[in-house]
């Protein structure tokens, strides 16, 4: 079985929600996240999905996510 991969990802005021190839949406609290938690809507929404959608990345916050961290 593939690994489940990123293909969109957004935001609520208290989760990062995302998107997988295998038609789940994960939804997690920004609290795990203390970068995302405190960044802008501007910093939040500047991201790019690296390795084809095995993770996500925020530049402005030098904040890497993998898909396998979000399920765990």
């Amino acid at each position: 079985m593939k690994e489940p991969l990123t293909t969109n990802l957004y935001f609520d005021n208290y989760n990062l929600i995302v998107e997988l190839n295998d038609g789940r949406t994960i939804s997690v609290p920004l609290e795990w996240f203390p970068r995302l938690l405190n960044a802008s809507k501007k910093q939040r929404n500047n991201w790019r999905l690296i390795g084809k959608g095995i993770g996500i990345h925020w530049e402005d916050l030098d904040e890497d996510i993998s898909v396998e961290s979000i399920l765990k």
